[in-house]
């Protein structure tokens, strides 16, 4: 007979004092869900559980033991592919995520041992027990991030470090097991020197790095993995945009939600993108190539698809300024977003920010001419211009430069990050050589 209790702040507490279900209905799922899903209780739930985990802060997590063992490049064992794969032509028709090279990286862990030497080996699929975590809850993360070839034809990689940190702040999040950033990024290193010949030198074309971690216990259960693997697979890509930018409209989205307070929208889970693929369906069959994310009763900004989104304008105060949505723990710390504050802090040419802001605020800009321009920041595309927002069934109509395809700021940026991520340009020792 006891009741479901409300809990977090009282802030939070005093958003709704609606009798809640009883237990008991937990025999009766189709009284009890409509009932939950409208009651205040899910929205506290949502809101006060789990603080959210910082990219920085460098927290071990609690599936991290000392005494097992760490992952370690200098036990590295290569075994090399006999099966070459052949190459596929690096020209404007290289699809994206589909022709993977011939080896990957991968090595376990379980909690009574630690890390396994890890392993690279020739490409292959996985074997895994139909009771792995990764199948059932969920428990799986991921990365994005590239390796180029300069004008000696050495391999780079950009920001490597940023990607490790974040990719260690999600398997902290998920109870994975964490790692030694350094070794992780050597294991890496070594991958792209087997597969070197799978590295376009051309411009524009680039290595696509995939890793990724997964829960692999054999037990079914919603409890922290026993067992683990970790894995590390590549492919050729092309420019993303094939023929120059390619503005796109984007619809602004307040029924679905992408993430939300003290939940996983800091992380790179599996669990953040399959729930955006309905709502980016329905958009597209309304004519727009992605959703815009907005958050609470007051629209909040916040992603636009799978990417950060940057607004710039002349605000309210008269000046210009680069604006994006804070690291409030529901917004992914992307790469490259970093990456475009701190060069444009560098410049110290307008304003840049980092705050909560609306699609209100958006409108009034485009209504008093304020608004510059709009585009999206993430490793595919680094920058994709934005030059149409559907919002309460208008349509505003977004700035894109003189040649209608990308707006000044957009552009520069595009062209100084691809300089230093070849290495032609030298920043903050972004660009690392594989060597």
């Amino acid at each position: 007979g006891s009741s479901v209790q409300e809990g977090g702040t009282a802030p939070q507490a005093a958003r709704g004092a609606a009798t809640q279900p009883s237990l008991k209905m937990l025999f009766r799922p189709n009284v009890l869900v409509p009932r939950f899903l409208g009651s205040s209780a899910l929205s506290t739930i949502l809101m006060c559980h789990t603080p959210a985990v910082s990219l920085l802060s460098g927290h071990r997590g609690a599936a991290s033991m000392t005494s097992l063992a760490n992952l370690d490049v200098g036990k590295l064992q290569i075994k090399q592919s006999t099966a070459k794969k052949t190459i596929p032509t690096f020209d404007a028709n290289l699809p994206f995520g589909k022709h993977f090279s011939d080896h990957m990286f991968e090595v376990e862990w379980n909690n009574a041992e630690g890390f396994a030497p890890p392993r690279i080996v020739p490409f292959h699929k996985l074997e895994l027990d139909p009771a792995s975590p990764c199948l059932h809850y969920g428990v799986q993360c991921f990365e994005g991030m590239k390796a180029y070839k300069d004008s000696d034809g050495k391999i780079r990689l950009f920001r490597p470090d940023m990607n490790m940190k974040r990719w260690f702040a999600s398997c902290t999040r998920l109870a994975l097991p964490t790692f030694d950033q350094e070794q992780m990024i050597g294991c890496i290193k070594e991958l792209l020197k087997v597969d070197a010949n799978w590295v376009p030198e051309q411009d524009g074309f680039s290595y696509y790095l995939r890793p990724t971690a997964i829960a692999t216990s054999s037990t079914l259960g919603v409890v922290p993995p026993s067992e683990a693997l970790f894995f590390v697979i590549g492919c050729p890509v092309g420019p993303y945009f094939k023929d120059g930018f390619a503005p796109v409209k984007i619809l602004a989205e307040s029924k679905f939600k992408r993430a939300w307070p003290g939940g996983t929208g800091n992380a790179k889970v599996g669990g953040n993108y399959a729930p955006g693929l309905l709502p980016q369906r329905l958009a597209q069959e309304k004519g727009y190539s992605q959703v815009l994310w907005l958050f609470g009763e007051e629209d909040y900004i916040t992603e636009v698809g799978a990417m950060n989104i940057m607004v710039f304008w002349e605000n309210a105060q008269g000046k210009k300024e680069l604006v994006t949505a804070p690291l409030d723990g529901t917004i992914l710390p992307g790469v490259t977003r970093d990456s475009i504050l701190e060069l444009t802090r560098a410049w110290g040419e307008f304003d840049v920010t980092e705050r909560a802001f609306t699609m209100g605020e958006v409108v009034k800009a485009a209504e008093d001419g304020r608004l510059i321009e709009v585009f999206g920041a993430g490793t595919a595309a680094i920058v994709a211009p934005i030059n149409g927002i559907a919002y309460q069934g208008k349509e505003l109509a977004v700035p894109c430069g003189k040649d209608g395809k990308a707006g000044d700021l957009a552009a520069r940026l595009y062209h100084d990050l691809c300089d230093i991520q070849y290495g032609r340009k030298q920043f903050s020792n972004w660009s690392v050589r594989v060597e």
